[in-house]
């Protein structure tokens, strides 16, 4: 082992351990020389730590039928998705320095990463600087908005491109794409977590398409009042909100199987999913099979995840589906850590979050 310069434990291996199963030579340099860090950006490299250099074939759970091309495949890593998500690995061919990604449980299924582990750690480095907004993003600190978000996004995938020759494998496309969006608000001011940008719900969702509020609309348990200031001036998509009712209690609602005055129907999100909020302190809920869940911090983070959500949908549209089909669960995890950026109710590992299940394409909502 050896120390970065961060003061952290770099991984290494001996050429012992090299011989026979890495035989590319700026490969063998880099891990018997400076090494790997244990994390870097949304990667770790701490399996390689705990278990060695294992093969894909010595490293996949329970019996399993691989091509000869993947059975010497290097584990080396993780990617590092949100709690709850399996973890995908990271493979090392160490004949010709590529690395893929695969599930364990299924591991004759890879994908492209990165065409060297030089590219890759410079990858996950600028997605750090990000993240960070320093570096190359320092520039964009303390600004925010659809145009600072799309010059970070731009920044990025130039950044990508020049590794691959303009080949950016999924996993990082989405990530350029995606993980920018969360300088498109910026942080709340009067009371509320998020402050989004004027008429960014109308311009996403089209004119007519957002709902928004009068006083004679709220009910006298709707005592919060920035959500009542957020209603009436920002306002939220149709598509979740019940525009043909005022909004009642769930009291009302749903007469006997219900008593919570404060507790104010918004709209639906799903068959058996009710959209809540809180009318004392502006939180947002599902209501589902008479049980309460967490669903948002305020009104502010539940329009943007809307806007977010329908945002990606364009996104992969103009890329005709690439994301959803060659990447989705990677495309997910760049959605929720995106998410968590700006509100962390999902996060928990023990709660049940609408917003986590949907993005892991195991609810039946219909947004």
């Amino acid at each position: 082992m050896s120390m970065t310069d961060a003061g952290v434990t770099a991984i290494t291996l001996t050429e012992a351990e090299l011989d026979r199963w890495v035989t590319h030579a700026p490969t063998r340099g880099l891990l018997a020389g400076t090494g790997l860090p244990p994390d870097t950006g949304p990667l770790t490299f701490a399996p390689l730590r705990a278990h060695g250099l294992r093969r894909l074939a010595d490293a996949t759970d329970g019996p399993c039928r691989l091509a000869d091309e993947l059975r010497d495949r290097l584990v080396i890593g993780e990617l590092l998705h949100p709690a709850g998500m399996e973890r995908e690995s990271i493979l090392l061919d160490g004949a010709t320095g590529e690395i893929t990604t695969a599930y364990l449980v299924d591991p004759s299924r890879t994908r492209p990463f990165a065409p060297s582990l030089t590219t890759m750690l410079r990858f996950a480095a600028v997605t750090e600087e990000l993240a960070g907004l320093r570096g190359r993003f320092a520039s964009l600190a303390g600004q925010y908005g659809p145009g600072v978000a799309g010059e970070a996004s731009r920044r990025l995938l130039a950044l990508f491109e020049a590794g691959t020759d303009g080949a950016v494998p999924p996993y990082w496309k989405a990530a350029a794409l995606i993980r920018p969006l969360s300088l498109v608000p910026a942080p709340g001011s009067a009371g509320l977590a998020l402050e989004m940008p004027g008429r960014l719900l109308d311009q996403e969702f089209g004119h007519g398409r957002v709902a928004r509020f009068e006083e004679t609309d709220f009910p006298p348990t709707l005592t919060h009042e920035p959500t009542r200031r957020f209603l009436r001036e920002t306002g939220l998509p149709e598509e979740a909100v019940d525009t043909e009712l005022l909004l009642p209690t769930l009291t009302e609602y749903y007469a006997d199987e219900c008593e919570a005055d404060h507790l104010i129907r918004l709209g639906s999100l799903g068959p058996d999913t009710t959209l809540v909020l809180d009318g004392r302190t502006g939180a947002v809920l599902t209501y589902s099979d008479t049980t309460l869940h967490p669903l948002n911090t305020d009104v502010s983070t539940l329009a943007f995840t809307l806007w977010l959500l329908h945002h990606e949908r364009t996104i992969d549209t103009h890329l005709s589906g690439e994301l959803t089909t060659l990447a989705y669960d990677q495309l997910a995890a760049a959605m929720l850590d995106t998410l968590a950026v700006l509100d962390p109710t999902g996060m928990s590992p023990t709660s049940w979050h609408y917003w986590t299940e949907l993005l892991r394409g195991e609810t039946g909502g219909v947004l």
